[in-house]
């Protein structure tokens, strides 16, 4: 299947501007992700020097994870029932674009502001700790094992966020049901996150590879999956399947 980028390219563009001027989307976008790390901040400020033999024995900066969980499911959710009730999407419908081509910008238009949003909050909980946690949780808590699966599980849990949103925005007939499902449904990934951060699931290699692995064929089956059930006469003419 040939993808064309150009058309690809027109929609993400589209998406991006309507993003923007969405005031509600924006706000939940910057909120989210404070609410998510505000709590961990103040713990790791108040922990006293003696703990950082325990901290070493977990990945407590992973729980940022569930920021590329949390905050693309919510826009994507909103990327098809939010524009269907809104009564932009129409105009996109009518055009020749494939609905491949279609569900992949979109997509791509989530996945760039969920990337900058969960990476500048670690980036800002990194300083944070640097400046004002104790020296010796600090050297506890940045480890380069860790920053390297921050960086490298972002997009993928990011993506496979942003396909289950999607799928639930593509059936959904409520923009606020679609939210609300999309968050419930970024619940497992969250939850591993933690699991991992706190020690109860092992961080080894195995599990760290296997479980890259499992994201990777889920974006790609995701991709099929939503673009499988992309309606087009449901979505224009409003008719539930």
């Amino acid at each position: 299947m040939t993808v064309s980028r150009q058309r690809v390219g027109a929609i993400y563009r589209k998406e991006l501007r309507e993003y923007r001027r969405n005031r509600s989307l924006v706000i939940g976008m910057s909120i989210l992700p404070l609410l998510f790390c505000i709590n961990p901040l103040i713990t790791i400020f108040a922990l006293p020097a003696s703990s950082s033999t325990g901290l070493r024995q977990e990945h407590v900066l992973l729980y940022l994870l569930g920021i590329p969980a949390i905050v693309p499911a919510a826009i994507a959710a909103y990327s098809v029932a939010g524009e269907r009730q809104q009564g932009t999407l129409e105009p996109v419908l009518t055009t020749p674009i494939r609905r491949e081509e279609l569900v992949l910008g979109k997509a791509l238009a989530v996945l760039a502001p969920s990337l900058v949003i969960a990476y500048a909050v670690y980036a800002v909980v990194l300083l944070c700790v640097a400046l004002f946690a104790q020296p010796v949780v600090v050297s506890a808590l940045f480890r380069a094992p860790d920053l390297v699966a921050q960086v490298i599980f972002t997009p993928l849990i990011a993506g496979w966020s942003i396909w289950v949103g999607m799928a639930i925005s593509t059936r959904a007939g409520d923009v606020r049901v679609a939210q609300q499902l999309g968050l419930i449904a970024s619940l497992p990934s969250v939850a591993i996150s933690t699991l991992v951060a706190l020690g109860a699931i092992p961080a080894t290699v195995g599990f760290a590879v296997g479980f890259a692995a499992l994201l990777l064929l889920g974006n790609r089956l995701g991709w099929r999956f939503v673009s499988a059930i992309f309606d087009r006469e449901r979505l224009v003419t409003g008719v539930r399947a």
